[in-house]
């Protein structure tokens, strides 16, 4: 391992934009009509879309195949349907993922006719090809554990997350003042750091909301901030 730390900063104003006047979206790594050579994703993570969404608008009926896609909900609600006959809402507080495997259709919309809807999407790519496609949503809010890391995504399930098909885990965290969050970081693993809300501190590295870091060959980061934030953070391989 180097002595020196590999951190690579990806600010919130250099991204990806489109707006298409129902949706208006940034985008960390190529996407749809943004492409960029240097970003077309971090070791397994493929996608983080942040995304605005008109009141009533969404995203209607289309497929996807063998891609782990995992939804958090900053603000608002998100109305999910698919072809495997669920039919959901997803609230701030819950993590949707779904599977594409061999082949699933979805759509999803703003379930308000009045306020926006502000979410992430992320896409992963699968340990392998043509799993069987499925649909898990949980209940887990970084509000009951605020100063601490809360897992959300991993492949066993671990403390309740949700189960991806790839040997990565997705953790969130809401950071107040006063708070230090840290993360180990293990030998030889990589880490992608989104800030979902606020501003934060990584050691002595200033990320505002929507900046995103990539990392490696760093065996810690810490997190602290002046107001409060809310940051995810990806353990890959």
């Amino acid at each position: 391992m180097s002595d020196r730390p590999m951190i690579f900063l990806r600010k919130s104003q250099e991204r990806g934009y489109a707006h298409h006047g129902w949706l208006e979206a940034r985008h960390s790594f190529s996407f749809a009509d943004y492409f960029d050579p240097r970003f077309m994703g971090f070791r397994v993570l493929r996608v983080i879309n942040e995304d605005r969404v008109a009141p009533g608008a969404g995203f209607p009926t289309h497929g996807h195949k063998d891609m782990e896609i995992v939804t958090y909900v900053l603000e608002g609600e998100l109305e999910h349907r698919d072809s495997l006959g669920h039919g959901a809402v997803i609230r701030p507080g819950e993590v949707q993922r779904m599977t594409a495997g061999s082949g699933i259709r979805h759509s999803e919309f703003n379930a308000s006719k009045t306020a926006p809807l502000h979410l992430l999407q992320i896409w992963l790519l699968p340990s392998a090809n043509d799993f069987k496609p499925s649909y898990e949503q949980k209940v887990l809010d970084v509000t009951d554990r605020p100063g601490q890391l809360l897992l959300i995504a991993s492949p066993d399930g671990a403390e309740g997350s949700v189960t991806i098909n790839q040997d990565a885990r997705i953790y969130a965290a809401r950071i107040e003042p006063g708070h230090l969050v840290d993360v180990a970081i293990r030998d030889g693993r990589h880490a992608w750091v989104q800030v979902a809300r606020g501003s934060v501190a990584m050691g002595n590295h200033a990320l505002e909301q929507g900046d995103g870091a990539a990392v490696s060959e760093t065996p810690w980061l810490s997190f602290t901030t002046k107001t409060s934030a809310e940051i995810l953070v990806f353990d890959l391989p």
